[in-house]
């Protein structure tokens, strides 16, 4: 056996006297280490020693130290002569902790097992002992000195099986103490990790081991704050036999069942910042305490946090973004910037700093095999530390190392900075601290109009029983915020409505501290709410209604008006497919990302962003959008479907159809279908019902759309879903002309395409049907009279935009007719172009005047964005004056009467 040392380990041996004392103590490694040091460390190399008959537990404890021996060799010759990335490093760490754990957890269950019998569940079935690896052993991050974090459970109260029977508890708890001191205790050989155990419940306090139930009950009573981070990086860590068993996947489900909702809320957590500000200050305290300024790990600008900068944003949005429940906080970091939530610039900045705060802490530990993050003070040490990080000299690393240091507390100070240090100035004010007068001037200086009003609005909020029973915390939350939202509503043109508004929006998230927090931590978003209350009321009912939608004035791209529609749907895509099969969270997620959407087109356009028609047509392309995901849901879920993608068309007719939508416009819709399957028009049928039902139904995340089939064939008497043949039978014989003028602006927008290019033919062949024009003018003429008798308002002063003569309606029928009368011989006319664009073809096509044209057409744009005005406004029905219109009224006039003369 050759025991010569390799001379491509000298500055491994030279770095770590651990190494070196270990192979000059055991030679016997040298030439194992000689065969397999060029490869990466592997599981069958960890398993191999361990795969003999053990007499005594005292064999047991020797194998696994000599195995960590060797392992640790293997590891630190790899990582110190340059062969090993971080990745490698911990990952063979972590294989370490995971193969012994497992072997002892078998070894001395069948052990126990022998002299008790198996511990048996209510329905009879054996049971293991789960052991949660937490911590960096359970998000595969272990470094090279670490202890272990350990939490035991097990599944179920019950009885051995044996002839010598014990509770459950009691064998779980001897099988617990033995792999502890089968890893734990310090022997000649030394031990294999340091066993911690006081993430448990209750820590040292509680009980070693607790039933999966004990756990739940725990979380719900008792689960603190810091547990939601720990339990963060929670692994199962059982494999080969502990992982045996047809139960073992129906107690890994209990457990995250039980787990998931305690760390991750199904809601935006921003509390979880205020809660780990308060943890990481009790560590600073700590460190200046103990003069730890220098340590690697918990020192300012430190490993510690850069976990609790990912973990933070898991703890905030992992319960809605499920793909942020992983461990590893490099993948973490990764994802943050795929989700748009932190620049790639500063995940750069987080990951270079985190790989090099690791390899410099698995260096300070490789000297002695302790487990310390101080960096030295020894200068000789200092060099040997800056030789191994590839530095010719200590200053040279301490310089990128505080590099690093800095770029990570800026980091974590613009995630963690606390906006709440000292008192608001406007506090006494909010309070009711101040007298009258006093509280008069501070309202009048910041813009009020109305300041007694104010402030009598103040005292009715502190006054109401709202406000009186609000959580101690929750108060405190609404304490800081409602100051800084009479400062933000005096920034603003209207004060006095923004503070009514503010206020009325804080009563309303008031029970919600999660949203006060968001608040509190962020005033930009604060400043951001106070400016859409003050210009719309509109926005702030569609606030009250949905508060979730605070996150999104977070977003940095909140005013970028070119939207990424393709983005937008792989997103939509994305988070349905994380829910696949949960209806009630399917339908959320679609409601939740339509409103999110409507709500940043919403602040683009009071900020002025948006015209008119861009903004319908991205409301149009948003509907299309939900409305094109859904349907393959719904389908989906119909027992009995004949075929596996439906030959189903939805299309939109009105403001759908025209690309006219606005936020608050109902969906007008018409089914149809091309399948001559027996079972087709009961199965179409099924899923128009059901569609409708998604796209209108209320739930907890609120509603989509109204929607109305009343224009579909016969009405509300007609069949809900209809076959192409038979739609196209049914315009060409049955129809009304009002029906045909709708079917001007109607347009497939679901579906399959095949359907959707059938009914484009048929649109086609009724609209371009040649038609007796008089009678045509005489019906269309009668029809707008109708609604003219049932909805005018037919004053001298005011105006309503729709429906009175020279309006939005009169534009419409113009074109309606142009399109009826005239496509036959300019099939041109059939194309979905809007009513701007075809009032100015009809006049290219010498119909009506191309001045007359261009004056309605100008017109109609007024109207729609009068109309949309109205509609952000607290009085959206109301009429406008007349005198503000008079010229586009009269234009509309003129056109109509030289189209229906007389």
């Amino acid at each position: 056996m050759d025991n010569t040392l390799d001379p491509r380990w000298q500055t491994a041996l030279s770095h770590s006297r651990y190494l070196a004392n270990l192979l000059q103590a055991r030679p016997a490694l040298i030439p194992e280490l000689a065969a397999t040091w060029l490869q990466p460390l592997s599981e069958d190399l960890l398993l191999t020693p361990l795969h003999q008959e053990f007499t005594d537990d005292e064999a047991v404890r020797s194998a696994l130290r000599r195995l960590r021996h060797r392992a640790m060799a293997h590891i630190a010759l790899r990582d110190l002569c340059g062969l090993a990335p971080l990745a490698e490093v911990v990952e063979s760490m972590t294989m370490l902790a995971d193969v012994t754990t497992n072997f002892a957890l078998d070894y001395y269950h069948r052990q126990l097992a022998a002299t008790y019998g198996e511990p048996l569940d209510k329905a009879g079935q054996p049971q293991r002992l789960l052991i949660i690896g937490m911590g960096k052993l359970g998000g595969r991050e272990l470094n090279v000195s670490s202890d272990v974090d350990y939490i035991f459970v097990y599944p179920e109260e019950g009885d051995t099986d044996g002839k010598k029977s014990i509770e459950n508890y009691d064998f779980f708890t001897r099988l617990g103490k033995r792999v502890i001191g089968a890893l734990g205790d310090l022997t000649a050989d030394g031990q294999v990790f340091r066993v911690d155990m006081r993430l448990r419940p209750n820590g040292d306090s509680g009980p070693l081991v607790c039933s999966l139930d004990s756990l739940e009950n725990y979380f719900i009573t008792q689960g603190r704050e810091w547990e939601r981070y720990a339990w963060i990086k929670s692994r199962v860590m059982n494999a080969g036999p502990n992982a045996d068993g047809a139960a073992l996947g129906d107690w890994m489900t209990a457990l995250r069942r039980i787990s998931r909702p305690f760390v991750f809320r199904k809601y935006l957590d921003f509390g979880a910042i205020n809660a780990m500000r308060d943890l990481h200050a009790q560590i600073r305290r700590e460190v200046a305490r103990k003069d730890m300024a220098d340590h690697v790990k918990l020192g300012p600008g430190g490993i510690r946090e850069v976990e609790f900068i990912a973990q933070v944003f898991q703890l905030i949005r992992g319960g809605r973004d499920p793909a942020l429940q992983i461990r590893p906080t490099l993948s973490v970091l990764k994802l943050l910037v795929e989700r748009k939530l932190i620049p790639a610039e500063t995940e750069q900045e987080l990951r270079d700093a985190y790989v090099f705060l690791r390899r410099l802490e698995h260096r300070l530990q490789y000297v002695e095999d302790k487990q310390t993050h101080m960096l030295p003070v020894d200068a000789s040490e200092q060099a040997k530390i800056a030789q191994s990080m590839d530095f010719p000299d200590w200053a040279a690393m301490l310089a990128v190392l505080n590099g690093h240091r800095e770029k990570v507390s800026r980091h974590f100070g613009e995630v963690f900075s606390d906006p709440e240090a000292g008192e608001h100035p406007l506090t006494g004010l909010w309070l009711g601290q101040l007298d009258e007068d006093t509280s008069i001037e501070s309202l009048g200086n910041l813009g009020f109009r109305h300041p007694k009003d104010a402030i009598a609005r103040l005292a009715d909020l502190r006054a109401s029983s709202r406000y009186q029973q609000l959580p101690a915390t929750n108060r405190a939350r609404l304490d800081a915020v409602g100051p800084r939202l009479i400062e933000a509503a005096g920034a603003t043109h209207d004060p006095d409505t923004t503070l009514v508004r503010g206020l009325q929006f804080l009563e309303g998230i008031a029970r919600r501290g999660s949203y006060l927090a968001l608040l509190q931590q962020y005033p930009m978003a604060l400043r951001r709410v106070a400016d859409m209350v003050c210009a719309s009321n509109w926005a702030t009912e569609y606030l009250n209604r949905h508060p979730l939608l605070l996150d999104e004035l977070l977003d940095p791209r909140l005013y970028d008006s070119a939207t990424d529609w393709t983005g937008f749907r792989d997103n939509l895509q994305r988070n349905l497919a994380d829910h696949a099969g949960d209806t009630e969270r399917e339908m959320d997620i679609l409601r939740e990302t339509h409103h999110a959407q409507v709500f940043r087109l919403l602040a683009q356009d009071i900020a002025g962003l948006q015209t008119i028609e861009h903004l319908s047509d991205h409301l149009t392309e948003l509907a299309d959008i939900i409305v094109q995901e859904t349907l393959p849901l719904v389908w989906s879920k119909i027992k009995n479907r004949h075929c596996p993608t439906p030959k189903f068309a939805v299309i939109g007719y009105g403001k759908m159809g025209g690309k006219e939508l606005g936020y608050a416009s109902d969906l007008d819709l018409v089914y149809l279908y091309d399948d001559d399957d027996q079972d087709a028009a009961e199965n179409y049928t099924r899923l128009g019902q059901r569609l409708n039902t998604w796209l209108s139904s209320q739930t907890s995340a609120g509603m989509l759309f109204e929607t109305d089939l009343r224009l579909r064939p016969n009405g509300d008497a007609g069949l809900l879903a209809v076959s192409v043949d038979a739609f196209r039978d049914y315009e060409l014989k049955n129809a009304w002309v009002w029906e045909h003028q709708a079917l001007t602006r109607a347009r497939f927008c679901a579906g399959d395409p095949a359907v959707g290019a059938r009914f484009e033919a048929i649109r086609c062949e009724i609209l371009c049907q040649p038609r007796d024009l008089a009678k045509l003018k005489a019906e269309v003429v009668a029809m707008r009279q109708k609604m003219y008798d049932a909805h005018a308002l037919n004053s001298a002063t005011e105006f309503a935009l729709k429906h009175d003569q020279g309006g939005i309606v009169d534009v419409e029928f113009i074109v309606q007719y142009l399109v009826l009368g005239y496509a036959h011989q300019h099939p041109s006319l059939t194309g979905n172009l809007g009513n701007i664009a075809l009032l100015r073809m009809a006049g290219e096509l010498g119909l009506i005047d191309p001045q007359q044209a261009a004056a309605a057409g100008n017109a109609y744009r007024e109207y729609r964005r009068l109309q949309h005005a109205k509609r952000l406004s607290a009085t959206p029905k109301a009429p406008i004056p007349r005198e503000g219109v008079e010229k586009h009224i009269a234009a509309v006039n003129r056109l109509w009467e030289a189209v229906f003369p007389g």
